[in-house]
């Protein structure tokens, strides 16, 4: 493999319970409470615009920067585990490495800064540079765009299931960490792990 396309919530980053969180402040004030049950279930992997329109019913620009907020004051970097950042060094030496995500750069690029990791990634493709969210593919195929690599030597690694689907609509082999979602949710995927690790990259990077 000559690249990996990694998704950033709750795969490199993982920050689900966060997110989790922060949409049930957000929606229990906007009069439709959340349990976490229902944000697992039904909401976890989608974009925080598409998040809002399945809840809610409607799009809501105000309650979206908000979220980009109320993130921003709160994650750390902490959710980058040391075992993810050792092998995002590790991997640099041998692929090209990029971000795939439905989140806004202004969330993403803080949170590799902090993890001292932000020039691992040659691309970042995040839900300001698309139209259309997981699990369409747009966001990988713009990706391999960008890095002038082909389907065939590129994985990627996702959370959820529509995360899965897009990678597979793109034509990548997909590896996915059972860090949101039960295995038996994730089973369109090529490989499961556990979380991103040294391991799961070195075994993706050696896949034919």
């Amino acid at each position: 493999m000559q690249a990996l396309l990694l998704d950033f919530n709750g795969t490199l980053s993982e920050d689900e319970p966060l997110l989790c969180q922060i949409f049930q402040e957000l929606f229990e004030e906007a009069g439709k409470p959340l349990t976490e049950e229902e944000y697992y279930e039904q909401l976890a992997g989608f974009s925080d615009a598409e998040i809002i329109r399945m809840w809610l019913g409607r799009d809501d620009p105000a309650l979206l920067r908000r979220k980009t907020a109320r993130y921003g004051e709160l994650a750390d970097g902490s959710t980058v585990s040391e075992e993810a950042r050792a092998a995002m060094r590790w991997a640099t030496e041998r692929a090209v490495l990029g971000i795939v995500s439905g989140s806004a750069r202004e969330e993403i690029e803080p949170v590799l800064e902090l993890a001292g990791i932000r020039d691992a990634f040659t691309v970042l493709v995040s839900v300001d540079d698309i139209r259309r969210s997981k699990p369409d593919p747009e966001g990988y195929l713009l990706a391999l765009h960008l890095l002038g690599v082909v389907s065939g030597d590129a994985a990627a690694i996702e959370d959820s299931e529509a995360g899965v689907a897009a990678a597979k609509a793109a034509g990548l082999f997909c590896a996915a960490v059972t860090t949101t979602l039960p295995p038996e949710r994730l089973s369109e995927a090529d490989q499961l792990a556990e979380r991103v690790d040294r391991d799961l990259i070195a075994r993706l990077l050696s896949a034919t």
